[in-house]
């Protein structure tokens, strides 16, 4: 039996120990489409999990991929069909403020087709791809080969790396349990540090 998923990705072990793969497509799916879910944590966690011998990483960059485009395009008919004045009203339900939407509408102007296979790799604009794709009036087609590129780059990278790091868990664990103490004195000299950085430059401002 391999160890449990480590610190941020601990509380997605119950999800996949229980639904596996449907787990891995229903979060980073819904996330595609301005649900706020952890898609890319779940990957993550799943690649560590198949890297531990307990899933398929095949399966789960294929079902990762898929689930993005899927997603996305989702993302793209919200924004296509309702526009600007859609994601106004509901947007913040799914933290897509104004001010953010905005923020994504100026990268895609500025920058056209490649932004959809980079946003892939940015938080908030992953999230909101599809949908400002689709108020921005871009043509589906083209949307739609951009996108299943970035979501083929980002299902593969991430899938990769974390199936290599599931394969030397055991290893990770012992070294983090081996140097944990040197790591948590090193937090606790640099956390020092700062705080008498601070409290010399509070009494430096009152003598001046």
């Amino acid at each position: 039996m391999a160890p449990p998923l480590p610190g941020p990705l601990a509380h997605l072990e119950p999800l996949l120990g229980h639904y596996g793969y449907w787990a891995v497509g229903a979060v980073v799916f819904v996330e595609d489409f301005g649900v706020p879910a952890p898609g890319e944590t779940m990957l993550i966690a799943a690649g560590v999990y198949a890297g531990a011998g307990r899933l398929n990483i095949v399966a789960v960059a294929v079902i990762a991929f898929v689930a993005a485009v899927l997603g996305d395009n989702v993302g793209y008919l919200i924004g296509r069909s309702g526009g600007r004045a859609l994601v106004h009203r509901w947007g913040r339900y799914v933290f897509l403020t104004p001010k953010r939407f905005h923020t994504a509408e100026e990268f895609f102007t500025r920058h056209g087709g490649k932004i959809v296979t980079v946003a892939r790799f940015v938080e908030g604009l992953r999230q909101a791809n599809g949908i400002v794709a689709g108020t921005t009036g871009m043509p589906w087609r083209r949307f739609l080969t951009f996108n299943a590129l970035g979501a083929a780059l980002w299902a593969g990278l991430w899938a990769t790396l974390a199936y290599l790091a599931g394969s030397h868990i055991d290893e990770i664990y012992d070294e983090i349990t081996r140097y944990q103490l040197y790591a948590l004195l090193a937090l606790a000299l640099l956390a020092t540090t700062f705080l008498a950085r601070h409290v010399l430059r509070r009494r430096r401002h009152r003598q001046v």
